[in-house]
């Protein structure tokens, strides 16, 4: 049976000065998706994807350097988009962030609208599912497309209470049922 796991990136080095989508692991980040990559091959991955974010291509190249793997690039996997904010302080950020979540169908300071991110996530998921060889797949994303995954999935609405706890997180689900199997699973204890 076919099983997606979801993960997203974890720690990052927070540079103003640099774009979101190019910011790159932190050490801590690096080492979390070592120790993760180092279990992954109990889940019998016969592809690794990613969006096009540096921090995704990253993760994934550890979690597919690991299992012998290439990493495939899809770019609907990104992050919701909000350039039109660009970098916001983290206080700011969670504020924005919580009002993203709340009202799904408007855009919240010119951001993505959480509406829109659900239907292009599900449909970069599709397209993965289409394309990628049979058998168990990990794609790694971003933590609020995540979320409006995971929402999708469970059949409920678009809600900040399905977010992951903290960067660098994981769930599974069947692809065939839409099934959940888990919900999200740290991918390894920050040092």
């Amino acid at each position: 049976m076919r099983t997606v796991h979801f993960v997203t990136h974890p720690q990052v080095v927070v540079d103003p000065a640099r774009p979101i989508e190019r910011w790159h692991l932190s050490d801590m980040g690096i080492a979390r998706m070592r120790r993760f990559a180092a279990g992954a091959e109990a889940f019998g991955l016969r592809s690794v994807w990613a969006s096009t974010e540096t921090k995704a291509i990253e993760a994934a190249g550890i979690l597919a350097g690991r299992l012998g793997l290439p990493v495939f690039v899809r770019p609907g996997l990104g992050e919701n988009d909000r350039s039109a904010t660009g970098f916001l302080p983290p206080a700011e950020f969670e504020r924005v962030a919580d009002s993203f979540f709340a009202r799904p169908t408007e855009s919240i300071r010119g951001w993505e609208r959480a509406c829109d991110a659900q239907e292009r996530i599900a449909a970069a998921v599709d397209a993965v599912l289409a394309e990628a060889p049979e058998g168990p797949l990990a794609i790694v994303a971003h933590g609020a497309v995540g979320t409006l995954l995971l929402c999708r999935l469970l059949g409920r609405p678009i809600s900040r209470e399905h977010d992951q706890p903290h960067q660098g997180h994981h769930f599974a689900y069947t692809p065939a049922d839409g099934q959940v199997l888990h919900g999200w699973r740290d991918i390894a204890p920050a040092d």
